[in-house]
Parts: structure tokens; sequence; C-alpha cells
């Protein structure tokens, strides 16, 4: 696992502020209320993938923390949490693959995106609904829409800007003994 470091905290900040800005201002509504197609989880799912579970978690806590302030209605604790462990589990789950060192062939494609469908499912299908049923007392029909909703949106934001965000980035790193010495 990626320690905690400056690298992680720099990583954290951007992570978190791409997260708020791409949640704030490019949310695309869903036709399901409250819950919108949210591109900043591929992001999200890279970051923690390059940077770790702690860049991850933070990115997601402080990210979506900052979406909900800045909506005026008040911060919706139970998908801040699902935001910030989606973000550990993507960084847990990535810190075994080595993209770092620019390897992201079909297997970690495939290993990425299984973990970000079984993350989302647990995230927004399990842990928010749950959640805004025991802190909100909110009706558990509307929640679990919301959240199931919210995890297939979320999964194909995901499959498709994360794994190109990874590919491209694993792709720019150059391999070793890639470089040569002019005479």
């Amino acid at each position: 696992m990626k320690k905690f470091s400056v690298k992680t905290v720099v990583a954290t900040g951007i992570g978190a502020a791409l997260f708020f800005v791409l949640g704030r201002f490019v949310a695309i509504p869903s036709g399901v209320p409250n819950t919108n197609i949210s591109i900043q989880y591929g992001v999200l799912a890279f970051i923690a993938a390059v940077f770790g579970p702690v860049a991850g978690i933070l990115s997601g806590l402080i990210g979506h923390f900052f979406i909900d302030f800045s909506f005026g209605w008040g911060v919706w604790w139970s998908w801040v949490i699902s935001s910030a462990l989606f973000g550990f589990a993507m960084g847990f789950v990535a810190s075994k693959m080595k993209i770092d060192e620019g390897v992201f062939g079909k297997k970690d494609i495939i290993i990425f995106n299984v973990a970000q469908i079984v993350c989302h499912l647990v995230a927004w299908a399990v842990i928010a609904p749950v959640l805004d049923i025991v802190i909100y007392a909110e009706p558990a029909n509307k929640v679990f829409l919301q959240g199931l909703t919210g995890a297939g949106l979320n999964i194909v934001a995901t499959a498709i800007v994360g794994t190109l965000l990874c590919v491209a980035y694993a792709a720019a790193i150059p391999k070793k003994g890639s470089l040569k010495e002019e005479k």
C-alpha cells in the first residue's frame, strides 16, 4: 500500500478539487431526485488507483463534503461517507496493480472494472441507503432507488472515465530501459 507522504497529500488535494469541480459543475441530472450522472467517480477511482487508499478516502470525503456544502442543502453524510469508502476500497484493490510503473493491461482493466462495480454497488446500493434510513429517517423505497440508480450511473461513468485515465497514465510512464543515452 502507498504510504502517507507529501505525494499523497498533493494527490489528495488535486483529487478532492477535481472531485468537487466535476461533481458541482459537470453533474448531469438522471431523472431520479438528487441523483446525477457523476463522472467524478472515474477520477476518484483513478486517483485511488495511482496514489493509494489514503488519497482515495480523503479525496472522496473532502470532495463530496464540499459539493454538498456548496449547494447549501447541508452535508449529506451518508453519501459523503459512501464516496470516501469507495475511494478507499478502489485504492486498496488497485494497490496490488503496477499502474505507477506503467502497467495497466487487459487483466488490470478487468480487475479495475470488476472492483469498481462491486465497490459502487456496496457504497450506493447498501451503505448510502442504509445510512440514509438510520441517520435521516428517509423512506427505504426512495433511498434504495436513488442508491441503485447512482450505482448504475457511477459504474458506467467509472468504466469509461476511470479506465481511460488509467490506460493513458500507464501509457505515459516511460518503461524501464526505454531511455537510451546518446553517444
